[in-house]
Order: structure tokens, then sequence, then C-alpha cells
């Protein structure tokens, strides 16, 4: 029985990396591309101080690895395993052990949500574990004292989910007192248990009354979690429902066992995990978000540069999202086909070359990127910095700053885009690209060879202008005609007059660049 568990333990765990590294990868880069994890103690040490910083802190020690999908998928298949073996841990389950893998699967639904963050799961699993070490200890005064210990240091590790490990130990010590000849040291432990219980209530309420008026935090946050979800406002129900979904299941396994008894056979015991393993690919299948999904792959593709494969995107699904579309455009014009093949493929307008910038941390980047590509590098810097503002908690972006080292550079700010690469260089997987850039600074030969740097640089403007979020074919006209040999732009401009139907100055366009030749 207990080979054939872990066996159907290791299922359930490849499921979940199947799952996320071939069906949900961009979520994954989603998560990595919102928070810039560094190897510094001051930055540790504001994660940490505060309730439930420690699972904070090894979330977003473990979302840096989302750099990768495989290896986040990895991570996250091992963690909701684990949370399934310590919650099998906690009860005899017997023909009901399918329900040990509950609180995985709504573990496995609340990460479904691209703003769901990976330190509530490790809150869940560092609950349990603490629970699970809790039931090693020896009955009596140890576990009494212990409790009481416990209740504080899981609330700073934890947060507030830690109150799943008070309520397992008030289901799993019933306060009974014994009979027979040791009565008097049965009432004596008894009356321990009793107070260490009360006083264990006592803390667990009082924390966070305490602290709300010394920790400046969002209100509620000190009793539903700081940092288990993007949205500083929202209360990840799915989360709790988890956690809560453990003391549920423990408290009716008993009592099912007390009615039914607690048999042990393999075939009722597969059953079980058939049943909950049919409602998991249904549920998963129903809450998974596979257009957003779809969006997210275009913005990865078009950070990392990816124009072929954009290209053999576009061409088996033609996008027909702003984010695609405009990731389209400009993959299509990077390879020089966009004038040629415009009307090939699905248009928004002039809002699918170079759209609005909107007010969130997501749909500007695929604009930044074309401002960048197109030599626009402060619009491009301006687009990237306010992104990065409007991360909804408040983090930095490992994405946004090494963009926003590369247009400082391109611009000769090169004391600004030193803060950005010295930061840069405390991450694990941006510090080798920031340690080859540094020595780029001030180094203007260098910069003009680079086939980056010093390409963009001549195809920026020439003289300064005030501009809008909105791209006029002025800007273009100006872009183009400062540098000729700036095929993005020219490729950008021509569609924009196709795309408003703007005859006269395509017209003037064609007759100019046909003078110029003559």
């Amino acid at each position: 029985m207990k080979y054939f568990h872990l066996f159907y333990t290791l299922l359930f765990g490849v499921a979940v990396v199947l799952f996320f590294g071939m069906a949900y990868p961009h979520h994954l880069h989603y998560q990595e591309q919102f928070q810039l994890f560094l190897f510094d103690s001051d930055y540790m040490w504001e994660i940490v101080k505060l309730p439930g910083g420690v699972s904070d802190l090894l979330g977003r020690f473990c979302t840096q690895f989302f750099l990768y999908a495989w290896v986040g998928a990895l991570i996250i298949g091992v963690l909701l395993a684990a949370v399934q073996l310590l919650t099998l841990r906690l009860a005899n389950w017997g023909y009901l052990y399918g329900l040990s893998f509950v609180p995985s699967l709504l573990l496995w639904l609340f990460l479904l949500d691209e703003n769901a963050l990976l330190g509530g799961v490790w809150a869940v699993v560092l609950t349990l574990l603490a629970s699970w070490a809790f039931d090693k200890l020896p009955k009596g005064w140890i576990q009494s004292i212990s409790l009481i210990a416990a209740v504080p240091l899981l609330y700073w590790m934890a947060g507030p989910i830690c109150v799943v490990f008070f309520l397992l130990q008030v289901l799993r010590q019933p306060l009974t007192k014994g009979q027979g000849s040791k009565e008097n040291v049965q009432r004596s432990m008894f009356n321990v248990q009793r107070i260490s219980l009360i006083a264990a209530f006592a803390l667990q309420v009082l924390m966070p009354l305490l602290l709300s008026q010394f920790l400046a935090v969002r209100e509620g946050g000190l009793w539903y979690g700081i940092h288990y979800h993007r949205y500083p406002t929202v209360t990840p129900m799915l989360l709790w429902g988890a956690a809560l979904s453990v003391v549920v299941l423990v408290y009716l396994v008993s009592i099912m066992h007390r009615w039914v008894g607690s048999s042990k056979g393999l075939v009722a015991s597969l059953l079980s995990f058939a049943v909950v393993a049919i409602a998991m690919g249904f549920l998963v299948g129903k809450h998974a978000n596979f257009k957003a999904e779809k969006v997210m792959g275009y913005d990865f593709m078009a950070c990392h540069q990816q124009w072929n494969r954009i290209l053999d995107t576009i061409s088996a699904e033609k996008p027909n999202n702003q984010i695609g579309v405009t990731v389209q455009n400009l993959a299509l014009a990077m390879q020089g086909m966009l004038v040629s093949q415009l009307f090939e493929y699905n248009q928004n307008g002039i809002a699918g070359l170079l759209p609005e910038v909107q007010t969130d941390a997501t749909s500007p980047m695929p604009t930044a990127e074309a401002f960048y590509q197109l030599g626009m590098t402060n619009m491009a810097q301006r687009t990237v910095f306010e992104a990065q503002e409007a991360i909804l908690d408040f983090q930095k972006s490992g994405r946004c700053y090494k963009r926003l080292a590369q247009t400082n550079l391109i611009n000769g700010h090169y004391d600004v885009a030193r803060k950005y690469l010295q930061a840069l260089q405390k991450t694990l997987f941006y510090s080798d690209w920031a340690n080859e850039t540094l020595p780029l600074l001030g180094n203007e030969e260098a910069i003009a060879k680079h086939p980056e740097y010093g390409r963009l640089r001549q195809m920026g403007y020439k003289e300064n202008f005030f501009f809008g979020d909105l791209v006029t074919p002025e800007m273009l006209e100006s872009l183009y005609f400062g540098n000729t040999d700036n095929r993005l732009a020219y490729e950008y401009l021509v569609a924009y007059y196709l795309l408003t139907g703007d005859r006269e100055r395509y017209t003037q366009l064609m007759l100019r660049g046909q003078s110029k030749k003559d």
C-alpha cells in the first residue's frame, strides 16, 4: 500500500509538471518578469521582517527559476506533491485515500491565476510541515510548550495561513480527561493541554491586532495575508480553501472511519484516487486561462526577440488580440515583411502597430519593445519605467531593469545605467549579462561598434520634441528621414499610411524615395 500510494503521488507530480511545462509555460514566464530577486541582505530583510515573510522569500526565490518554464514546472510539481504527502501523514485515510489530493488540487487551481504568488503555496507547505513535526514530539509538557512557541513562529514564517496548524491541534488533541489509576496525572496533563490551547488561541488572535499598530500594511492584510496574491486587496479564496480543507478532510475522515470502518483495500484506494483524478482533470481544464497563455506567449517571444518563432506561430493561428497583433507586426517588420504582408493577417487599425500605452504592467511591454527596436529610445524607456511602477504588489522587474539599463546606456546616461546594472549583478540569471555590459559604460568606441546599441544610437531621433502616448505619422517620418537606413521605421511608416488610407502621404513618400535614388 505504501508503495502504491507513493506511485499515485508520483503520477500526480508528473501531471503537474507536464501541465505547467507544456500547457502553461508562459504563465510561469509572466510570474518571473514581475519580480527582481536580489541576493542582498537588505532586500531579504525587507521581506522576512513582515508576517509570512519566510514563505514570501521562499516563493520569490523559486519564482526566479520560472525564467525556464520546465524548471518552474518541476518546482511546482514538487511543492504540490509535498502538500499531498504531508496531508497523507495527518490522518488514517484508508479507502478515502484519494481525498488527500484535494488540498493539492485546490492549490493547482489557485496557481492557474497569473497573479497568484508562490509564497502562498509555501505558506501551506510550512504549516503542514510544522503540523507533521509537532506530531513527532513526545506527548505532554513538551508538546504543550511547543504549541505556544510554534504559533507566533509560524505566523512570522507563513502568515495567517498558520491558523490551520492551531486548528489541527484542536482537532487532533481532544480535551478528554483520563480514567484509571493515573487519573490525577492525566487530569494534570488535561489542564496543561487546555491552558496551552487557550494560550495559543489568544496568541493567534492578538498578534494581528498588536502588529497592526506598528506595521504599515493594508487593512486586513494581517488577517488574510500580505504576500499571497499580487493584487493587494484580493483575498485568495482558493488558497484559503486549500489550507482549511486539510482540517475539514482530517475531521471528515475521522468521522467516516467511525461510521464505516477504516479498510485499507488497494482497490478502494485506487477508486477514490481515480474519482479525484477525474475531477482534477475536469476542473483544471475548465478553469485554465489558455487565451491568456497565448497572449503571454506572444509577449515572451517579443521580449526574447524570437522573430522566426513568432512568424511560425502566426502562420498557424493568426492572433486576434491587441498584444498578439502588436507582436505580429513587429516580427513582420523585423523580417522586412510588414508592408508586403500587412493585410494577410488580422489588423487592429493603427492600434495594432503602436497602440496607446495603458496604465498597467503588461500591455505596454510589446509596445515598448517596438519603440526600442525602432530607435525611439526615450519612448521605450518611459513606457518600461511606467509599466514597472504599475506592478500591483510594488515589486521591481528583472526584465524592466535590463531594458532600462539598455536605454540609459544608449542615451549616454551611464550613472543611471550603472545603478540598474549593479542591481542586476545581485541576481542569479541576469548577473552574467550585467557583468558583460558594465565595461561598455563610458566606452564610446565599444558602444559604436556594438551590433545593437551602436545601431540604435544611429537610428534614434536627432532632435528633441514633445510626444504623447499616441504615435503620429509625423513622429515616424522624423525618425525615418533622420536616418533613411532605418528600415524598420520605413516599414511602420508605410503600414501606418496603408492602415489609415492616407494615399497622399504614401505617394509623397514613394516619390521622395524615388527622387533620392535618382
